[in-house]
């Protein structure tokens, strides 16, 4: 194919970011934009496998501590946890769709609702009507690591699982340049806190596949 197909398929604006942080050079744009794909899906999985053990870390917490394998769906009531979550009206349209498939289990609903639900919980509000006991499930974070640095470090991790579910590039800095920084700082967070729930990130990622090392050294060779 010849640049300009590739211009008509992902549109010439799409590209115009890669070719001139490549100083114009087509063949290096193209396969930094590939790079960039790539990247974005060994993050994918990165943050797949996190968002599960972290999920699932906090439904045992609140199932403990509720006495209640439901809690997410019973906590939506009026005076529950979630009863003013700006995602309660997502939570109760996904029980009444599994009820009407026949499907509804507490594990398809943990399964179900979005990574944004999950880090919400540490927002003050809820983890404050959850009992101010949510940091317990970091059994290895920083001594004194409080809520609040906690909610705005997962948000930021947040965005970035959003950036990448967007197809957004992340192999560059504010000013356009090409740059890992960014995607390197989000690696080192999303480890920090797979081993705040206890995890040695090298054994839980062991044998996904997850290694985006090597990509990012061949874009910092381009």
């Amino acid at each position: 194919m010849k640049y300009s197909d590739y211009e008509i398929a992902f549109s010439a604006a799409r590209l115009n970011r890669y070719l001139v942080a490549c100083g114009g050079n087509r063949s290096k744009a193209l396969s930094l934009y590939r790079h960039n794909v790539k990247l974005c899906q060994k993050f994918y999985g990165i943050l797949n496998v996190f968002e599960v053990v972290l999920r699932n870390a906090i439904n045992r917490h609140y199932q403990n501590y509720f006495n209640d394998r439901d809690w997410i769906r019973n906590q939506c009531a009026e005076g529950g946890m979630l009863d003013r979550a700006p995602q309660r009206m997502e939570i109760e349209r996904t029980v009444t769709m599994l009820e009407r498939q026949g499907k509804y289990s507490n594990d398809r609903l943990v399964s179900s609702v979005t990574f944004g639900f999950w880090t919400y919980l540490f927002n003050r509000i809820p983890f404050r009507s959850g009992g101010m006991n949510l940091l317990q499930i970091f059994p290895n974070r920083t001594p004194g690591l409080a809520q609040r640095p906690i909610y705005n470090e997962l948000q930021e991790i947040k965005t970035f699982r959003n950036r990448i579910a967007h197809h957004e590039a992340i192999c560059f800095n504010s000013i356009g340049e090409i740059d890992l920084n960014y995607a390197q700082e989000k690696l080192d967070l999303i480890k920090k806190y797979v081993t705040f729930l206890g995890y040695n990130p090298i054994e839980l990622f062991w044998g996904t596949g997850i290694r985006p090392y090597s990509l990012i050294e061949k874009i910092n060779k381009i």
